[in-house]
């Protein structure tokens, strides 16, 4: 009998499932055994391990056997794939939203007069510049197998407005004189800057504008504001329309008395909120109050600052809404709303309308066939009435699509709403009766003053925990 077949009878050679390591174990613990470093080399090579193979343990093994009887030893150790890192966009600016915030002054108050510095770029100046994705490093596994790596990918430049990228593809540059801006699928732009040394009134009218727009007074009711980059506002807003690509910041309030509204492609950021309408695809940042208003966020509603109220109106979230304070003593109806994109609450609603405007167009379309297949039963169908029936039947199919299409996306909707892992309702400080309070598909009625709380979705209900 060979070595390899009397080493078969004692030892047991087993490989992870990453082939990265492999270990031996006695299955007969015999004091007789006895073996050299090398046989036990050649063993595992028997068994197809045959890189990473740790002579030091081997000759441990063969002068003390007996110490490995009862346990799993690594013999061979491979080495992991190192996998390459993915390449960038490094700006020439800091580009984080998070130098916008505001200051906070002793107190908790918060100053928004400070004027943000824009990112003015000159013609032909570096914007960005492409750091290369990095290779990655071949593994080798026990038995000697490649264990391929991932290349880290490229980055791309994402080309907006009055930007040239050189032929090389590495780096970006300025095409005209104006402020770096970062817009819907963070596609890169150079947008010259609109500037409005006072209020939006008769004087400047209507405002529809390719780039960012700063207005150094205040936008007036029945005025509108559109920009493909940010709007910038010192002063505050009226009943007006303020339509922006990128951000919306308003250093005072936006008093609307229900008219206009305010939607942004990124954030809203302003004091107070009264009585408005304001949508935004990212955050809305309130430093204040928001009252009898309507807020749309597609992330979160934050209205945390030393006041930090939310009465009255509706607020919905997709994912979180903070405050200090929501409600008040008198039990204000206050509906606030996370766990799912507004945006898809109102296609509910919409489909919801439309599938009941099928299903009876439908019964009436039935109703009529109904009719006219009687009619040609009795042989007394005319050729109009014919054309007729061709038409509605042919109609009846199309609205059989169309309504199993709308119940195919409420299905989909519907279960994104079971999808409320990361919505939550913060309260700072207190939470008054009168506020409804909706995660996904579940409602809560606040019927008790409740102080410093934490709302979320857990197994089929809305549960209530402290705020950290």
């Amino acid at each position: 009998m060979s070595t390899i077949e009397q080493l078969q009878n004692y030892l047991v050679v087993q490989t992870s499932t990453d082939k990265l390591t492999a270990w031996i174990q006695f299955n007969i613990a015999d004091d007789s055994f006895s073996c050299s470093s090398s046989q036990l080399e050649e063993f595992l090579k028997s068994h197809g391990v045959s890189h990473g193979i740790l002579p030091e343990v081997l000759m441990k093994i063969a002068q003390q056997p007996s110490s490995y009887f009862h346990s799993q030893t690594v013999v061979a150790q491979g080495e992991a794939p190192v996998n390459g890192i993915d390449g960038s966009i490094r700006f020439s600016y800091d580009m984080n939203e998070d130098e916008y915030k505001p200051v906070e002054t002793e107190g908790g108050k918060i100053d928004f007069k400070e004027v943000t510095q824009l990112k003015n770029v000159n013609r032909g100046q570096l914007i960005a510049e492409k750091v290369k994705a990095t290779s990655g490093t071949d593994g080798m596994a026990v038995t000697g197998d490649s264990l391929p790596c991932k290349n880290g990918k490229e980055a791309h430049f994402k080309v907006g407005k009055n930007v040239v990228v050189n032929p090389e593809q590495t780096a970006m540059y300025a095409a005209i004189d104006g402020l770096i801006s970062i817009t819907d699928k963070n596609k890169i732009n150079v947008f010259p800057v609109f500037e409005v040394n006072g209020d939006v009134d008769y004087k400047v009218g209507n405002i529809d504008f390719v780039g960012t727009v700063v207005i150094r007074g205040n936008v007036l009711t029945g005025f509108r504001v559109r920009s493909s980059g940010d709007i910038r506002i010192v002063g505050g807003v009226e009943g007006a329309i303020l339509e922006s690509d990128g951000s919306i910041e308003i250093s005072g309030g936006v008093l609307a008395s229900n008219k206009g509204y305010i939607k942004a492609g990124k954030n809203v950021k302003c004091s107070f909120i009264q009585d408005g309408n304001v949508i935004a695809s990212e955050d809305v940042l309130v430093s204040q109050s928001i009252m009898h208003s309507s807020v749309r966020a597609g992330r979160n509603v934050i209205c945390s600052g030393a006041k930090g109220l939310i009465v009255g109106g509706n607020v919905q979230a997709g994912e979180r809404v903070v405050a200090r304070t929501i409600g008040n003593t008198m039990s204000t109806a206050t509906i606030l709303e996370v766990g799912v994109r507004p945006e898809l609450r109102s296609e509910l609603s919409e489909l919801r309308t439309q599938i009941k405007r099928n299903m009876d167009n439908m019964d009436k379309t039935d109703k009529a066939l109904n009719l006219l297949d009687h009619m040609a039963a009795a042989g007394q169908l005319p050729p109009d009435k014919m054309a007729m029936r061709i038409k509605l039947t042919s109609t009846k199919r199309a609205a059989a699509e169309e309504l199993a299409q709308a119940k195919e996306r409420v299905l989909e909707i519907e279960r994104s709403l079971e999808d409320t892992d990361r919505a939550k309702v913060d309260v700072v400080n207190v939470i008054y009766g009168g506020t409804k309070i909706v995660i996904g598909r579940y409602t809560r009625f606040i019927k008790d003053t409740t102080q410093r709380v934490s709302f979320r979705y857990s197994e089929g209900d809305i549960v209530m925990g402290t705020y950290v």
